[in-house]
């Protein structure tokens, strides 16, 4: 169940390569995917108490986790087999893939602060979420170690939000930003050439998750490179087990590591 706009899915390949890793080990086991697309968190809660009382779903993932999220309590309530994709803190005793985004987002940091930049900005998803928030923690804390300073402003994952959030952080004068998918860097590039600054000899450019579309752009975008397919089969091996009974794990998903591109550069 995606609670996001339509048109922000549509952009975004993210979930559409975590799909073909489900894909990939559920369909042999028998299992179909279903995705629906809602409009709030309330939509949600309500689509799996209908789910639950007409018996149509065997499991469930939950995905895009918000402080005090009561999903889980939800559907463990429900008798609904779930696995949760975010921080094990999140998952109230479920299953869990876990990926490591403030470690991951110290490492953006220390990639663009061994390149010489001193003022960074992020461009974050929605605030709510918990994996934007460990993000900008992780930033955070990097560059206060390496005495940075760290510019913050909010997008919410499609193109215009991205676009949007560059102009305002151009008023204080970044010389890198990162952005917290590929869709909203694509957004940064043209906030930049708009205001007249050339990427990466004025500003360096980081996308977390890379992406066709990443190596693809002119200049093509430096990113934080994860193995999103890979983190589909844990979900799906994660959540056959969940369906036969089995105690609730987390799994560990692969690390990140940054892909050098042409959109990053030594401060000069």
């Amino acid at each position: 169940m995606l609670a996001r706009a339509a048109q922000v899915l549509g952009e975004e390949p993210y979930y559409h390569e975590f799909l073909e890793g489900l894909e990939r080990v559920l369909t042999p086991a028998g299992v179909s995917v279903l995705v629906q697309v809602v409009t709030d968190r309330a939509a949600e809660s309500a689509t799996y108490e209908r789910w639950a009382r007409q018996r149509r779903v065997d499991g469930v993932i939950l995905v895009d986790l918000v402080l005090d999220d009561d999903r889980a309590g939800l559907v463990t309530s429900l008798g609904l087999p779930a696995v949760v994709i975010g921080d094990p803190s999140t998952a109230q005793g479920l299953p869990t893939v876990w990926t490591d985004d403030a470690g991951f987002a110290k490492e953006a940091m220390d990639f663009l602060a061994g390149l010489g930049h001193a003022v960074i900005g992020h461009v974050t998803g929605p605030p709510g979420l918990v994996h934007t928030q460990l993000r900008q923690s992780g930033l955070a804390a990097e560059a206060a170690e390496r005495g940075r300073t760290l510019l913050v402003a909010e997008g919410d994952y499609s193109f215009e939000g991205g676009r949007a959030a560059a102009l305002r952080l151009f008023a204080e004068r970044p010389t890198a930003i990162v952005f917290d998918n590929d869709v909203m860097a694509l957004g940064g590039l043209a906030a930049a050439a708009e205001s007249g600054l050339r990427v990466p000899v004025d500003l360096s450019v980081v996308a977390w998750d890379d992406s066709a579309q990443c190596q693809l752009a002119v200049p093509a975008l430096s990113a934080m490179s994860h193995d999103v397919e890979r983190i589909g089969e844990l979900a799906a091996n994660a959540l056959l087990a969940a369906m036969a009974g089995e105690p609730a794990a987390v799994y560990q998903a692969p690390s990140a590591h940054i892909v050098v591109r042409d959109s990053t550069h030594p401060l000069r």
